[in-house]
């Protein structure tokens, strides 16, 4: 396999990485934003044409979810246009796309876990961007694979682990939103998910379209935390307890709405590719990565 990676330095493109260049079958290529700017269509051209890759994984994203409500010009640069090039980019050499979306395309307002058919409707400029994001692909390039993640954590880049235990550092109470529910999912795992999709595309298998990969079992924030703390002390990340309070999503407002329910259902992506869902308390074992 060929395969070209944008955005390397970010969550799951660090660990693209780590994972993939460690295999002998994959002669790959991973750039970040100095290297290659995916807004860049020319650029984007020329990159791609040079080293003729069979997969373009896209790890590259605007994140910063309450930002993009002032930058959305920036945030539809990077989510929609830069997505954009590279599926033309792929189609005109007949390569195949993995793309990164989200849990934010929805409302989530659903009493369900969210399937792949279900009605997007995002609440911020940030969905809003990554949907446009996913628009794009889908009309460029056949060969495309959108996966929907959420609550993505892990040893690099900014994340919710990362910064509980930042806090718990400083504070010994913290206040943790409990009405919203969702899957942590650690970025080692979506990686894994990469790199076996890519695996299968490789070998022939035609299973293109969107699907959801999140981690299992879900819960809110608060559980979430706790479970941080919990881990942490007893692998003596931290060196006492903390209280964490459960509070409403009015009592910590923001300037982009969150979703109420980021439960992505992933039956689908067990189906086709036999992906099981992340293991997210399997993950947090490795805490002390994390801090």
């Amino acid at each position: 396999m060929k395969i070209l990676i944008a955005g390397k330095n970010g969550q799951v493109g660090s660990c693209l990485v780590d994972q993939l260049s460690t295999m002998s079958d994959v002669t790959l290529l991973a750039l970040d934003r100095d290297q290659l700017d995916i807004t860049d269509a020319t650029q984007v051209n020329k990159v791609v044409a040079e080293f003729n890759p069979n997969i373009i994984i896209n790890a590259a994203a605007y994140t910063a979810v309450d930002k993009a409500e002032q930058e959305s010009e920036l945030a539809y640069g990077i989510n929609r246009d830069g997505p954009h090039n590279l599926a033309v980019a792929a189609n005109v050499i007949n390569a195949a796309i993995i793309h990164i979306s989200t849990d934010y395309v929805f409302a989530g307002d659903s009493l369900d876990s969210y399937v792949e058919s279900d009605v997007t409707a995002p609440q911020g400029e940030y969905g809003r961007s990554k949907l446009a994001g996913e628009h794009a692909v889908e009309q460029a390039c056949s060969r495309h694979i959108i996966l929907r993640t959420a609550w993505v954590f892990g040893e690099h880049g900014n994340n919710f682990v990362k910064t509980m235990l930042r806090l718990a550092k400083t504070r010994d109470t913290l206040g943790v939103v409990a009405d919203q529910f969702g899957g942590p999912t650690y970025a080692g795992d979506i990686a894994k998910a990469i790199v076996a999709i890519s695996k299968q595309i490789n070998d022939g298998n035609q299973a293109y379209g969107i699907y959801h990969y999140s981690g299992f079992p879900h819960v809110n924030w608060h559980t979430f935390a706790e479970k941080i703390f919990d881990i942490a002390l007893e692998q003596g990340v931290l060196k006492q307890s903390i209280q964490v309070n459960p509070i409403m999503t009015q009592d910590y407002p923001t300037p982009a709405k969150r979703p109420t329910n980021s439960r992505l259902n992933c039956h689908k992506i067990d189906s086709a590719f036999d992906i099981e869902q992340s293991d997210w308390q399997a993950a947090l074992t490795r805490i002390k990565e994390y801090s």
